[in-house]
């Protein structure tokens, strides 16, 4: 495991310990969380951009279709 220090202005690291510490959660571990949802949301852009840099609109758009249907279902 590697250590990664960061430099946050004060108030979002205290506002950071105060949203770990309401989940109930160490301040790394909603790092950690967040670094993997973060890094979710970029694997699938690429994935999109590889999928869309093939040309197929169609197959691209009913990606969109059932992300938006997925959305709508969990009341986004």
């Amino acid at each position: 495991m590697t250590t990664l220090t960061i430099r946050l202005p004060d108030e979002t690291a205290e506002r950071l310990k105060s949203l770990a510490h309401s989940r109930g959660l160490s301040t790394n571990k909603l790092m950690e969380e967040l670094s993997a949802r973060a890094l979710a949301v970029w694997d699938t852009e690429n994935h999109f951009r590889a999928m869309a840099a093939t040309g197929n609109v169609k197959e691209a758009l009913a990606i969109l279709n059932r992300l938006d249907a997925d959305d709508r279902q969990a009341g986004h």
